[in-house]
C-alpha cells in the first residue's frame, strides 16, 4: 500500500484518540472517542471542528480580475465575472459530455480567485487549470496552508470571540481575520448544512489554532464518519458517490448552481465544456434525477442498492448513491438517481437488499433544513 500523506493536524488527531483511516491518499480521522453519533449531534447543537486540509487550495492570478474570471469561466458553467470581492460561490468542472469532473468552491480575493477542490481530484484539477489557463493566468497550489472547518449553530460565536468581524459575515462571505494571532482567510460556509466557517490558515500555525478552538466548551473534534452523515442529512453531494464524470449537473439536481448569465439567452451563455448537453437538459430536462430517499424501518440502504417500481417484478428505475442512518432525523436517509417519471416526492419504490425488496419513499431534500445566515 502506498504511503499516506499526513495533514498538519495529524499529531493532534492522534493526541485526541482519533481512529485514523485512509481517505483520498491521506491518513484522516474517521471518529474520536466521543463516537460518530454523538459527534454528529454535537455539531447540530453546538460547534464541531473538522480537519479538511487534505483538500486542494489554489490561487489563480492574472493581469486583472476580468482576465482571471473570464478564463475560469471556460472551465465552469458559473458566473465568475459577476462575483463580488469577498464573496464565494459553489461550482464544478465539466467535461465534453456534460459530466462533472469535480465540484469545488471559488472565492474572489481582490483580483485573484481562490479555489478549493476535492482531495481525490486535486492533481487532475490543477493539471486541468494549468493546461487551460496558463500562461495568461498563473495557477499556484498553496501547499503551505491547512484548512479547518468549524460547523454548527455556535461556530461563528466561537470565532467572533477571537475576531469580532466574523459576526458580521453572511453566508458565502469570505474575509481576512486574525484568530489568536494567525492571519487566516475565513469563509462563512461549510459542508454540514449548519452555519459555520471554513478557515484557511498557514500550516505551521494550524495545530495551535485548532487547539485554541478546542479549548472552547462549545467545540468538539469531529471525524469523517459524522461529516458524511451530516452532509447526507443536508442533501449535499459527495463527489465520486452522488456526482461523477458520468453525471450531468441537471441529473444531479444542481441546476441552481448555473446562473442565468451562462444559460441559453444569457450574456455569456455556454463557452464551457459540455455546454451543448447541459444547456439542452436545462431546457428539456434529463431522463434521471438525484432525489432524497427515506427507507422504511431503521436499517439504512447503502450505496449500490438497486431501486424498483414494484415490490415484485416491475422495472428497475434507479440506484442508491449514498445511504446512512440520520441521527438528527432518527432514521435512515439516502440519496440516489431514479428515472424522472418516478422522481416525484412521495413516490413509493423498493430497494433490493440481499435479494429481498424493501420499501422506501422519494423524499424532499434536504432532510434537515439548512441553518445558514443569509
Amino acid at each position: 500500500m502506498e504511503d499516506l500523506h499526513a495533514t498538519a493536524l495529524y499529531d493532534l488527531h492522534l493526541s485526541l484518540g482519533a481512529k485514523m483511516v485512509p481517505f483520498a491518499g491521506y491518513s484522516m480521522p474517521v471518529q474520536y472517542p466521543l463516537g460518530v453519533m454523538k459527534e454528529h449531534l454535537h455539531c447540530r447543537a453546538a460547534a464541531g471542528l473538522f480537519d479538511v486540509s487534505h483538500m486542494g487550495q489554489v490561487i489563480l492570478s492574472g493581469a486583472s480580475w476580468e482576465a482571471v474570471a473570464l478564463a475560469f469561466e471556460t472551465l465552469v458553467p458559473m458566473d465568475v465575472l459577476g462575483l463580488g470581492d469577498g464573496r464565494q460561490r459553489y461550482g464544478f468542472f465539466t467535461n465534453d459530455a456534460g459530466g462533472i469532473e469535480d465540484d469545488l468552491m471559488f472565492a474572489r480575493r481582490g483580483d485573484d480567485l481562490f479555489v478549493v477542490v476535492n482531495a481525490a481530484c486535486k492533481e487532475a484539477d490543477i493539471a486541468r487549470m494549468r493546461a487551460a489557463l496558463e500562461p495568461e493566468v498563473t495557477v499556484t497550489e498553496l501547499t503551505d496552508r491547512a484548512l479547518i472547518a468549524l460547523q454548527g449553530p455556535q461556530a461563528v460565536d466561537v470565532v467572533a470571540e477571537m475576531d469580532a468581524r466574523a459576526a458580521g459575515m453572511t453566508f458565502m462571505d469570505i474575509a481576512d481575520l486574525d484568530l489568536d494571532g494567525s492571519a487566516v482567510w475565513a469563509s462563512r460556509s461549510g459542508y454540514t448544512g449548519e452555519d459555520g466557517v471554513e478557515i484557511s490558515v498557514p500550516a505551521a500555525e494550524a495545530e495551535t489554532l485548532a487547539r485554541k478552538l478546542l479549548e472552547h466548551d462549545s467545540v468538539e473534534a469531529i471525524g469523517l464518519g459524522a461529516r458524511d452523515s451530516l452532509r447526507l442529512e443536508a442533501g449535499l453531494c459527495l463527489y465520486g458517490n452522488d456526482i461523477d464524470t458520468g453525471t450531468t449537473p441537471v441529473e444531479g439536481a444542481l441546476n441552481w448552481a448555473i446562473q442565468k448569465v451562462r444559460r441559453s439567452g444569457g450574456a455569456r451563455a455556454g463557452g464551457f465544456p459540455g455546454a451543448s448537453v447541459i444547456l439542452a437538459q436545462l431546457a428539456e430536462g434529463a431522463s434521471r434525477k438525484r432525489v432524497g430517499l427515506r427507507p422504511e424501518g431503521r436499517a439504512p440502504m447503502r450505496e449500490g442498492v438497486v431501486l424498483f417500481d414494484a415490490a415484485e417484478a416491475g422495472r428497475e428505475v434507479g440506484v442508491v448513491t449514498s445511504g446512512s442512518f440520520g441521527p438528527t432525523v432518527e432514521g435512515p436517509v439516502a440519496m440516489g438517481y431514479v428515472a424522472t417519471e418516478a422522481s416525484g416526492v412521495g413516490r413509493a419504490l423498493w430497494g433490493e437488499v440481499r435479494g429481498k425488496r424493501l420499501p422506501l419513499t422519494v423524499a424532499k431534500l434536504p432532510f434537515v433544513a439548512a441553518n445558514f445566515k443569509r
